[in-house]
């Protein structure tokens, strides 16, 4: 049957989380909301003891499905990646690329221009190599360099072609006005793997960066007479990315942080998702054996490489152990991120191809698309 009418126990719509509404579905697409109180006496419905949601929108992904994109930059990559967290709750996500040789970089653009009309694909993240050496993590240090003409007018390639891109930078690797022309093209400036002072990121900020890289991690920290990049991210009212699975950062530490931050809606969840995400418990970057070991991700220097997490997982943690509202923790993993990149329609329902939407269980677990739930009740 083409119409369905499907009324969820909740609904999240990208706003606020609702009970007592129906959606009606035509052809697999959502065409109304109404009161289910409303629902017409004839038609097929089916009842959904769960949460209903978009999917979520992940701005940092690295790798997923036992591919890296470092290792695989080109548009297969993307696609095995995109399908590997597709099936864990994802429908809109970032590639990223991390610091590496300029050959990588330039096949990751190319990537991304080739990706362009793909599922899912939602932009290109460029995470360095445009960074401190001394924030640098598990980041290369021998492919670190400032920024360059080459890393802008690859960027201008991207942002002609339509395509919206992030870089992550540190302010002692550019000056206001190269983060100037970046904004003006487009491209938002995220602040991170830097050991700048407040004082810097403030005049980042001011020059039209307007974003930070996974809170805490990486970056200058807060003491008492000097703010360092993570108290400036904090004070600020610019997006802040947060990585919540227990292993970066401390869940009281998020909790402070989110009380802290003067405008709502400017924290979002991203996952930093490193191939062993829906695939087997190691994987190689830069020649070196990654394993993941008690659920850190671990090189042989012994720094964090990346995350073994989902955006599904993020949530839940945002809930149970940093003790956010469900409603907030929703906005932070899907609505937030999807405003950042100017994709008001990823956190919509209305128009929404229900393959696109998901299903969250009472212990916040994802059990599946609502397009798979419908498919199990018509067979």
């Amino acid at each position: 049957m083409s119409e369905h009418w499907i009324v969820p126990a909740r609904l999240f719509d990208g706003k606020d989380l609702q009970e007592g509404v129906a959606l009606r579905v035509q052809h697999g697409i959502v065409t109304d909301v109404l009161p289910a109180a409303d629902l017409p006496e004839k038609g097929t419905s089916l009842t959904i003891a769960g949460l209903v949601t978009p999917g979520f929108v992940d701005l940092q992904v690295n790798g997923g499905g036992g591919v890296l994109f470092n290792q695989d930059p080109n548009a297969a990559g993307i696609a095995h990646i995109a399908a590997a967290h597709y099936r864990l709750g994802t429908v809109a996500l970032m590639p990223t690329v991390i610091t590496d040789a300029p050959s990588v970089i330039e096949a990751a653009v190319q990537a991304a221009l080739d990706a362009k009309a793909m599922p899912h694909f939602a932009g290109l993240h460029l995470e360095g190599p445009h960074i401190d050496p001394r924030k640098r993590g598990t980041h290369a240090a021998a492919f670190i360099r400032p920024l360059d003409d080459t890393t802008v007018q690859a960027l201008q390639r991207l942002r002609q072609a339509g395509i919206t891109v992030m870089i992550t930078l540190a302010p002692e690797a550019a000056t206001a006005d190269q983060i100037t022309k970046l904004a003006a093209m487009g491209v938002i400036v995220s602040l991170g793997h830097s050991n700048c002072t407040a004082a810097q990121a403030g005049q980042s900020f001011a020059a039209g960066a307007r974003c930070v890289t996974h809170l805490f991690n990486a970056m200058s920290q807060m003491e008492g007479r000097a703010p360092g990049l993570a108290g400036a991210a904090i004070g600020s009212d610019a997006f802040v990315g947060m990585i919540c699975d227990g292993v970066h950062v401390s869940d009281d530490m998020l909790a402070l942080a989110l009380r802290a931050r003067p405008l709502a809606d400017r924290s979002f969840l991203v996952s930093d998702a490193m191939p062993t995400v829906g695939g087997p418990d190691h994987f190689r970057l830069y020649g070196q054996d990654i394993t993941l070991q008690n659920g850190r991700l671990i090189n042989a220097e012994g720094n964090l490489a990346g995350a073994h997490s989902t955006m599904a997982a993020g949530l839940a943690r945002l809930v149970t152990h940093v003790r956010q509202p469900l409603q907030t923790a929703l906005r932070m993993g899907i609505t937030v991120p999807a405003n950042l990149i100017e994709r008001p329609d990823l956190a919509q329902i209305n128009g929404r191809a229900i393959a696109d939407l998901m299903i969250l269980d009472a212990d916040l677990q994802l059990s599946g698309s609502l397009q798979s739930a419908i498919d199990k009740h018509a067979a």
